[in-house]
């Protein structure tokens, strides 16, 4: 049964969030204190954690542009950011989303409908709520930002944690995808097809826990399609369900049953009950009818449920201080025997992790108290793909939050982007398929690792368990089980060996009366049958041996290879040869009669060593008529390929013939068996001195060269060693950059992107307004320029970067160089008015050209068109001459009858200056003295009627001048365009008239 973190939520990982350098600490203590109050909110809080790295803007544009502002969840983003980087991710993210964005400082406090950027160079954890920020413990490219997040999420909002996988290399993201899993939280990953780097996505979609595997743009729909549906709070209490949802729950578990064969009756109703809500929020399912329908419909389903129950999550060391406690109080107990032999089952051991982690733990016990035994450990589960998986024993790059690195270098070979564990750790280990609850247990054993697994199961099974566990330990063993499991009432079984991490020694009570009735094992367990396969390879070499044999020799014969394998066999070869008992062989020593055996390796050694034939003449062999003489010949062949035979004759004889290597040695007729035998012996003795003189001189030799390529090997593995290492910091660390690269990259990109589009605004707004605009460098040389200015001076796109003096201008006036240069040395504006040779009129205004670090780097010129208003100045003056020439007074009114003209006369006439009287209503001069209501009536309908007034008599006392009668002529003037309507009023004094 695959296995989940204990229901205390500790993680046996490098960041805890009390033991990192930098550790938790709150703002102050108000934050601690709002922390804690919303911490009875928190499972209404719905927090979705990203994590990407290299091509991950892309995604969240996609992500977040198909999110509505008001989802009510808050999402927390983890990139890998250059640390040395100032990340402009804030901003960019801002573009995508009404959200509002911030960037996470310690102490934050996650609201909804907020998106929360992790800053470069920290590593972060939510607790109740409130985003923390801790130096990073782990060098630069070994970092697991999004790992630690997603671990530290599940942790805090359990079933209510969601996890989103984005685009990037590695293997990031997977180890906490796991733990949002094991807390019942939802997995959505990228679709690998559609990221820029499919590291990352592919690695999470292979653990097999993702719920949905999608693109960016697509996520949205199902996440907030899995929120509506998903259940709001976690059981507290273990609740029988009962009437309609309680059969249709059973029906369920009878349906997985039927198509795995796997029974979970007994393990506890509310986590079964949780883990089919989840799924049903995943396909939007309200009733558990229609989930139930679902499952009928779909046999993939019902696999995704059996693996959900499953609840297959572990890690390496899970609770260090756990494993600390096993090795210092359990295996000092278990290896101060005699026994060379050590034996551990892990049941529930999913995907590997425990296994190997208990493996490590001996092999360190063993190596520092010098202690040299057999270490088996037996592993298994009834998740065939987790087994599968730790057989493999690979695992990601993240697994080093959890491993230190002295044990990664030891046991783990690290490969492009995983770790696999040493063939030496991995041999020690036997994983299988097996129901902890059905299938017969492992017997004799030391240590019994069971983690985690009672706590979904009810009273009953923990019962049968306890017993199971009891009668497979050796008498002393002990037991490991989970910080919050526990063998219950059965103290007579067990003894406490370490109260606050759960470890037990094993008490002799007989148990077999009360486990018998309990437990009902199959008839035999399915575990792995461990196959070898003999390969023979089949070589001709007939024609190579028939023809030597044939053209000297009439006799029995072998051909070999180097190492004296037979080959091919010619003639009868039975009185020399024949099969040894035991494992099959046609190694021709193991072949050859006793008789024989010695003088035919030393045949062998003289004949490959000098490279000729070597000739053993009339050697001994037993037989029912007494003995036979036989003469042994080797002789090297060269065949095909330069391969190196080995031709072994056996040829019978009644004397031995002389030959190079021996004198002619007549077999002796008359005299005794006893002197026969003594010149048998001696020979033989004199034979066996050569070869072991042979034998000691080679020996030596060999020691010798072997002690100087030693030598030579040391030295040249720890040069390779050390380089070796030197290139995998390398290129972790050339990794890691080249992620942060990518995503400055992608960073700078879209501040491109910007700035292009800003740019061709400003282009278009210049073009708008007609202003002709020239940028000039220090050395007055032309940078840019808008449309509007060739017609002022002659530039085309080919005389950029050429200097403005060059250019023929259209402006009588022939200064701008000089004036330019005066402003870039001055740093004060200028303003002059120009006329271009055909009559028009410009403002021209010159200012430096400052960046927005406040530096010079040229001269901004800009062109306003004036000729209009040069015109209506000149009219103005025209107009302001006749009335000041005219004997009447005059006044100009606008629409609100304000002043905006008067004559001398006016002046004059009322005693009144310029000053007061321009811009000021009719009305409100002087003292009011202008607020005669007949002159309001009539000039107030001038404009709304169109009416022209002629000799409307007024008399009024001044303050100034006294009582006067006046004569007015009133008269709307239509403006031309969008310019306002005015009154032109003619005053003529009347006073003195009869």
């Amino acid at each position: 049964m695959a296995k989940k973190k204990s229901a205390d939520g500790k993680e046996g990982q490098k960041h805890k969030l009390q033991g990192t350098s930098e550790g938790i600490k709150p703002a102050n203590q108000k934050v601690l204190i709002e922390s804690q109050s919303r911490q009875r909110d928190r499972q209404t809080l719905r927090v979705v954690g990203i994590g990407a790295s290299a091509g991950g803007l892309e995604a969240f544009e996609h992500f977040f542009t198909n999110l509505p502002p008001d989802t009510g969840l808050s999402f927390v983003l983890v990139q890998h950011l250059d640390p040395t980087h100032k990340s402009i991710l804030t901003d960019l993210i801002k573009k995508y989303t009404r959200m509002e964005v911030r960037e996470v400082t310690d102490g934050t406090v996650i609201e909804a409908n907020y998106v929360y950027v992790i800053p470069p160079n920290k590593d972060m954890a939510i607790l109740n709520g409130t985003l923390y920020l801790m130096d990073p413990s782990s060098p630069r490219g070994l970092r697991q930002p999004i790992d630690f997040f997603f671990r530290s999420l599940a942790e805090d909002l359990k079933e209510q944690a969601i996890a989103i996988v984005l685009s990037g290399t590695g293997s990031e993201g997977t180890l906490g995808i796991r733990a949002i899993k094991g807390e019942g939280g939802m997995v959505m990953v990228q679709d690998p097809g559609t990221a820029r780097y499919d590291g990352m996505p592919r690695s999470a979609v292979a653990t097999g826990l993702v719920d949905y595997v999608v693109s960016p743009d697509k996520m949205p729909h199902h996440l907030l399609a899995y929120v509506r549906h998903a259940p709001g709070a976690i059981p507290t209490a273990d609740v029988e369900p009962t009437g309609e949802d309680g059969n249709i729950v059973q029906k369920i578990l009878i349906l997985v049953r039927a198509r795995t064969h796997h029974d979970f009756t007994h393990y506890k109703k509310n986590t079964i009950i949780r883990r089919i809500e989840r799924r049903m929020a995943v396909h939007q399912l309200l009733k558990k009818q229609d989930y139930l329908r679902f499952l009928q419909d779909d046999p993939l389903e019902v696999k995704t449920l059996f693996k959900e129950l499953l609840i297959g999550v572990t890690n390496f060391f899970r609770e260090p201080d756990a494993f600390e406690a096993l090795q210092k109080k359990a295996l000092p107990k278990i290896l101060n025997g005699d026994s060379q032999y050590m034996r551990i089952w892990v049941p529930a051991c999913s995907t590997g992790e425990e296994a190997y982690s208990i493996a490590m733990l001996v092999q360190e016990y063993a190596a520092e108290a010098k202690i040299d035994f057999h270490l088996q450990i037996f592993a298994t589960d009834i998740d065939e793909e987790a087994i599968e998986k730790a057989r493999l024993g690979v695992y990601p790059l993240s697994i080093a939050a959890d491993v230190n690195p002295k044990r990664l270098e030891r046991f783990f070979i690290k490969e492009e982007n995983q770790f696999r564990i040493k063939k030496e750790l991995r041999e020690m280990i036997v994983f299988a398929f097996q129901n902890v609850i059905s299938d017969p247990p492992f017997s004799k054993l030391d240590l019994i690792s069971c983690r985690n697994l009672l706590i979904y199961m009810n009273t009953e099974l923990q019962k049968r368990l306890i017993h199971l566990f009891h009668y497979a330990l050796k008498s002393d063993g002990f037991l490991f089980l989970g910080a919050s499991e526990s063998v219950g009432s059965y103290s007579t079984l067990f003894t406490m060996a370490d109260r606050k991490w759960k470890l037990y020694q094993r008490k002799d009570t007989a148990t077999m009366a009360a486990l018998q009735p309990n437990l009902q094992f199959r008839e035999s367990s399915e575990l792995p049958e461990i196959k070898t396969e003999l390969r023979l390879t089949k070589a001709t070499f007939r024609d190579i041996a028939e023809k030597a044999l044939l053209e000297a020799y009439h006799a029995a014969g072998v051909v070999t290879d180097e190492k004296l394998d037979a080959i091919y066999f010619y003639g009868s070869t039975a009185r020399y040869l024949s099969p040894a008992s035991g494992e099959a062989s046609f190694n021709l020593l193991k072949m050859a009669r006793e008789e024989l055996r010695f003088e035919l390796a030393n045949a062998v050694r003289r004949a490959q060593t000098e490279n000729k034939t070597v000739v053993r003449p009339g050697l001994r062999l037993k037989s029912k008529q007494g003995s036979e003489a036989v003469n042994l010949i080797v002789r090297p062949v060269l065949a095909p390929s330069n391969r190196h035979l080995l031709l072994i004759l056996f040829e019978e004889a009644t004397y031995a013939k002389g030959t190079k290597e021996s004198e002619d040695v007549p077999l002796p007729q008359d005299e005794s068996d006893v002197q026969a035998r003594n010149r048998e012996l001696e020979h033989e003795l004199a034979s066996a001195k050569e070869y072991l003189q042979t034998t000691i001189e080679e020996l030596e030799t060999s020691n010798e060269e072997l002690k100087s390529t030693n030598e030579e090997l040391q030295s040249a593995n720890e040069e390779l060693q050390s380089t070796n290492e030197e290139l995998e910091t390398s290129k972790e660390e050339q990794q890691s950059v080249n992620e942060e690269l990518a995503t400055v990259n992608s960073e700078l990109q879209q501040k491109i992107e910007e700035l292009s589009k800003v740019n061709d605004d400003m282009n278009n707004l210049l073009a708008s307004t007609q202003v002709g605009t020239i940028f000039l460098d220090t050395d007055m040389n032309v940078l840019r320029f808008t449309p509007a200015v060739t017609e002022l001076i002659n530039l085309i796109q080919s005389d950029i970067g050429r200097p403005l003096a060059h250019i023929v201008s259209n402006l009588n006036y022939d200064r701008i160089v000089e004036d330019s240069r005066r402003v870039l040395e001055s740093l004060i504006p200028r303003t002059r008015e120009v006329q271009t040779k055909d009559g028009r009129w410009f403002v021209m205004r010159m200012q430096p050209y400052r960046t927005t670090e406040n530096v010079i780097e040229g001269v901004v010129l800009t062109f306003v068109e004036i000729t209009f208003q040069k015109q209506q100045m000149a009219e103005n003056v025209l107009c302001e001459s006749i009335m000041n020439m005219a004997r009447e007074i005059f006044l100009v009114l606008d629409e609100r009858l304000t002043v905006t003209s008067a004559n001398g006369q006016f002046y004059e006439a009322f005693a009144v200056r310029k000053e007061d009287t321009i811009g000021r209503r009719l009305y409100d001069l002087g003292n009011r003295q202008w607020d005669i209501p007949d002159l309001r009536q009539l000039l107030e309908k001038i404009i709304p009627e169109h009416k022209e007034v002629k000799g409307f008599e007024v008399e009024h006392e001044f303050e100034s001048i006294g009582r006067r009668k006046m004569s007015l002529d009133a008269k709307q003037i239509d403006a031309d365009g969008d310019k306002p309507r005015l009154i032109l009023l003619v005053i003529q004094d009347i006073t003195d008239r009869p």
